[in-house]
């Protein structure tokens, strides 16, 4: 259930974080981790995760100031934020809740109680109940499709399955799916999974150390100067080029 989902784990302290992030990465999770608030309002925006995890109490910048920060920015507003901490009061809760968390988790980390709160929040929506008017019922079938073949692409950027592979994981047929995903982001599949691509690129070469040959690899490329190429096309500047003028922030 959640092998593909993007997580963003935000937390100060470097074992917690690390901890829940090699965790969530045995679950097939991509997992991105922010240091404080400020931080978190950053790498959301520019990673567009299914959901945070955060720690509410950090210094500078804390959990509730950056959820409600999230909340009123047009880019991050819709990410289901879940709140980490290790005393919450009542009171806490319901300051998170009126900051616009979606739920809690409290440390030390149950990760089977970890596990079912994400797949609870990352739950796709339900179609309508048998009966309901079939208008109703199409768009949220439509995103279903979408978001399960968008777990799959997102959880092998380095070796996605073909067409006919991902129509039939998803339960069926290529001509349907390719619609779905025109309905729901506008873009073919092909034109979803090379953005997704670049996006996770420019992600590695801000906030790793990896080799740009690594980093081909890791988003699908088998060849450097193809890599190097799509990059330019899409960003206007070589991999190499952007990772000078971008300061690292992991």
């Amino acid at each position: 259930m959640l092998n593909g989902a993007r997580i963003l784990v935000v937390d100060d302290v470097d074992s917690d974080r690390h901890l829940l992030s090699h965790y969530l990465q045995r679950q097939g999770c991509r997992t991105y981790v922010g240091l404080d608030g400020e931080d978190a309002c950053r790498k959301a925006i520019a990673v567009q995760p299914d959901i945070i995890l955060m720690d509410v109490r950090m210094p500078g910048c804390d959990g509730l100031t950056a959820c409600r920060q999230l909340g009123e920015d047009a880019r991050t507003r819709d990410i289901p934020v879940i709140f980490l901490t290790a005393a919450a009061s009542p009171e806490e809760r319901v300051e998170g809740l009126r900051a616009g968390a979606v739920d809690y988790v409290i440390k030390p980390f149950d990760f089977e109680e970890v596990r079912l709160r994400l797949v609870i929040h990352l739950k796709p929506l339900r179609p309508s109940e048998p009966g309901a008017d079939i208008a109703q019922q199409q768009p949220r079938l439509d995103r279903n499709l979408f978001e399960s073949a968008r777990k799959q692409l997102m959880s092998r950027l380095d070796s996605p399955p073909d067409l006919a592979q991902l129509a039939q994981s998803t339960g069926t047929s290529q001509r349907r799916l390719s619609e779905a995903f025109k309905k729901c982001v506008g873009v073919t599949i092909f034109e979803f999974l090379r953005e997704e691509r670049m996006k996770e690129a420019r992600h590695l070469l801000a906030n790793t150390s990896l080799d740009i040959q690594a980093i081909a690899l890791e988003v699908g490329f088998t060849s450097g100067a193809n890599f190097a190429t799509a990059f330019r096309e899409r960003f206007g500047m070589s991999p190499s080029a952007y990772r000078r003028e971008r300061p690292r922030h992991d």
